[in-house]
């Protein structure tokens, strides 16, 4: 593959952006221009792709849904545990803020006597 000019890139970020929806680009303008990358190389698949700990999603949910009684959760408790797998190893700032206040409030009920 040749390689492309900086200048040449540009041009085509430009019409890039232009093509699209005025509603996705507001979305990219929004978040920022220069951070926007359109030629980014697409991420691994989610089967494979792996945390700090060189494990799969898949892994990963399967260590932990043994550790529980299969009786004593629900299917929703289940599938909260699939969505915030895939949020953390997808690096999703949204799972990383439900994770950090989970931790938060963990430490907050022990502290005032409310912990198991």
């Amino acid at each position: 593959m040749t390689k492309i000019s900086p200048e040449e890139e540009e041009k085509r970020k430009k019409a890039i952006l232009e093509s699209m929806s005025p509603r996705r680009r507001k979305h990219i303008l929004k978040k920022g221009y220069d951070e926007w990358n359109p030629f980014q190389e697409p991420k691994d698949p989610i089967d494979i792709r792996k945390d700090k700990t060189k494990r799969t999603s898949q892994m990963l949910m399967r260590e932990f849904l043994q550790l529980k009684n299969q009786e004593a959760y629900s299917n929703a408790y289940g599938s909260g545990v699939v969505e915030i797998c895939h949020g953390i190893i997808n690096d999703d700032d949204k799972y990383w803020g439900m994770y950090e206040f989970s931790c938060w409030y963990q430490d907050l009920l022990q502290k005032e006597g409310h912990g198991k």
